[in-house]
């Protein structure tokens, strides 16, 4: 598949290779821009060595998506984007506002990591993973969401402000999924 079939024919369902390619290079866009700021598809192409049309359609894809936007800039055809900075509205569910586009990506760059983990830096190749199934009502479980937005709150303007990073620093994907386990269809009736 050519550069243009890929900007002509955007709708057409691809095989399961380009699929995973298109992750590949989706998953790569963002976290180019989790890292610098701001980038074009031209600077993203010279950076990730893709094409600048491949990265452009994949960045308009992105922002159809609502993952990214188009960042400020001083006219000309240069188009910069930068990662969309999701601000919960209230009364708006969690689910609708992550979006399964974010989880794919999400799961994508955790496969990623699992597969070049040994191609990191050797003191980034350690993660902090885990899991833990916890018995709480509604309102613990938005107390410990909460809690953990408080700890990441004093990271986070780092990704729009590149200064303020220490030396050292890199993107860490952080994700916490606070969600009730359903029983299985075959369960009987009741709760443990």
């Amino acid at each position: 598949m050519t550069e243009d079939d890929l900007n002509s024919q955007p709708d057409q369902t691809p095989d399961t290779g380009d699929k995973l390619r298109e992750h590949e290079v989706r998953t790569a866009l963002r976290d180019l821009l989790a890292e610098v700021g701001t980038v074009t598809a031209t600077e993203a192409a010279a950076r990730l060595g893709y094409s600048s049309g491949l990265c452009s359609f994949h960045l308009r894809q992105l922002e159809r998506h609502g993952h990214i936007e188009e960042a400020p800039h001083r006219g000309g055809r240069a188009r910069p984007w930068r990662l969309k900075q999701h601000t919960p509205t209230a009364g708006t569910p969690a689910e609708e506002q992550f979006g399964d586009l974010a989880r794919g990506l999400e799961d994508e760059s955790w496969q990623r990591w699992l597969a070049q983990r040994d191609q990191a830096p050797t003191e980034w190749r350690q993660d902090e993973a885990f899991s833990a199934v916890a018995y709480l009502t509604p309102e613990e479980m938005s107390r410990v969401g909460d809690a953990v937005r408080r700890a990441l709150a004093p990271y986070q303007d780092r990704e729009q402000r590149p200064l303020a990073r220490p030396d050292g620093a890199r993107p860490v994907a952080l994700i916490t999924r606070l969600f009730p386990l359903l029983p299985h269809a075959t369960d009987e009736g009741g709760q443990d």
